[in-house]
């Protein structure tokens, strides 16, 4: 079952004189528990349109259905109600409020949402236990490693039980270590809370875990890796060296 559908998006800007299309005539299905990741070169608009799928910003034309729900139309207070409860997102930079304790920026989103505690405790507790973060609760942002405050950021991203969870380049300022650290934790919380994932990263030992990779340029995507291995399409050359590169 399609739990994401996005039709012919567009999603133009004015710089200077001109309009830059950054996101071009996008379509997409995303099945329910799928793992999709989105490479592309920096500025090929892979970040503009995770942030439309999320409901953080509005394409020019086009639509975007999560559960049947099309996000483009709604208003802006059923939106954010809709997004908190329904949809997480990650940022490559954690955006931890620094006056906060770690416990204190992961009940963030149940506090906008007003759940009341027994609603998320459980899910709590199996997060401070999958992300290891049980000594780490009471503890302000400054004073976590680059690594826990990501996981952290992970955490506060699923505390509501989102049915879709985005990921804008999650390990983008981790070293190699700490990436495949919060990769192997994000997975596995992943499955344990059941969600579907759909993450934009440069990292392609990252996106080889995924279900499906997808290929951003000049605001065009394309089918890049699935299942049974790598398209032959404009980026053949690419993908043969990109091929080696996983090997």
């Amino acid at each position: 079952m399609s739990i994401l559908i996005a039709e012919n998006v567009i999603k133009q800007y004015k710089q200077y004189d001109e309009v830059v299309t950054a996101v071009n005539r996008v379509s997409i299905k995303i099945e329910d528990g799928e793992f999709i990741a989105i490479i592309g070169a920096s500025g090929s608009g892979k970040s503009t349109f995770l942030n439309l799928c999320a409901g953080l910003d509005r394409p020019n034309s086009g639509s975007i259905k999560i559960r049947g729900n099309d996000i483009t139309q709604m208003k802006p207070d059923e939106l954010s109600r809709f997004r908190g409860n329904f949809l997480g997102f990650i940022y490559q930079r954690h955006n931890l409020l620094p006056q906060y304790t770690a416990l204190e920026n992961i009940l963030i989103p149940t506090i906008m949402c007003n759940k009341e505690e027994f609603r998320y405790e459980e899910t709590l507790k199996k997060l401070i236990k999958a992300l290891d973060l049980g000594s780490r609760l009471h503890h302000l942002p400054s004073e976590l490693s680059g690594g826990q405050q990501q996981r952290v950021a992970i955490a506060r991203a699923m505390i509501n039980r989102p049915q879709v969870l985005f990921a804008d380049e999650p390990t983008g300022n981790l070293d190699r270590e700490n990436a495949d650290e919060v990769l192997n934790l994000l997975l596995a919380t992943k499955e344990q809370m059941g969600q579907t994932l759909l993450m934009v990263t440069h990292d392609l030992k990252i996106a080889d875990h995924a279900d499906k990779i997808y290929k951003m340029d000049n605001g065009e995507l394309m089918l890049f890796k699935d299942k049974d291995g790598y398209k032959r399409n404009s980026f053949e050359k690419e993908s043969t060296e990109t091929k080696e590169a996983f090997n």
